[in-house]
């Protein structure tokens, strides 16, 4: 058994996106909420557009060529679902003794009194990024994947709980949905 000689990808367009191949491997994708860009350059991979679908392909390819164009295909996949329907984290925010204070500021989401700390926590809300604040709710959303999770990743992370037994003290922000 050896490997395929041709594998190849094909991603359709839904109406009212464009998506543009720059040099350089640079993937350009506009739609309804937005313009993402990214570059996907990998040496044995191609990326071409035909018609109104995007083909990602690679000739004679190893296991690891394989991988990319199949990674390459799913981060423009991504990119298409981003500007027509946009990604969203839920995450829920839970104490038990002591009422955390959860605030915006600027780019940064404030966390106070959390475990009755006396100083506040931080966490980084990546540019392109939107977050709410509803009740003992926190949504996190915007158009590119990543930028979404590692805001919602870096808000959960900051109330992460040491040196404390976690079984007792499960206070924190956790993420409780993702999607669409």
């Amino acid at each position: 058994m050896g490997a395929k000689p041709y594998v190849k990808h094909t991603i359709e367009i839904p109406e009212g996106v464009n998506v543009e191949i720059l040099e350089g491997g640079k993937v350009k994708v506009s739609g309804p909420l937005g313009t993402l860009e990214r570059v996907l350059y990998h040496p044995k991979v191609r990326i071409k557009k035909e018609n109104n679908e995007i083909i990602v392909d690679t000739i004679l390819p190893r296991k690891k060529d394989v991988a990319m164009a199949g990674t390459i295909a799913a981060h423009i996949r991504n990119m298409i679902k981003g500007v027509t329907k946009g990604y969203t984290y839920r995450l829920k925010i839970v104490y038990a003794h002591f009422p955390m204070k959860v605030s915006i500021k600027g780019d940064q989401i404030v966390i106070e009194n959390f475990l009755g700390e006396r100083s506040p926590r931080f966490a980084k809300i990546l540019p392109g990024v939107k977050v709410e604040i509803r009740g003992d709710e926190v949504i996190v959303s915007g158009i590119d994947k990543e930028k979404v999770g590692q805001t919602a990743a870096n808000i959960e992370l900051a109330t992460r709980v040491k040196d404390r037994d976690i079984r007792k003290f499960q206070d924190g922000i956790y993420i409780v949905s993702k999607g669409e």
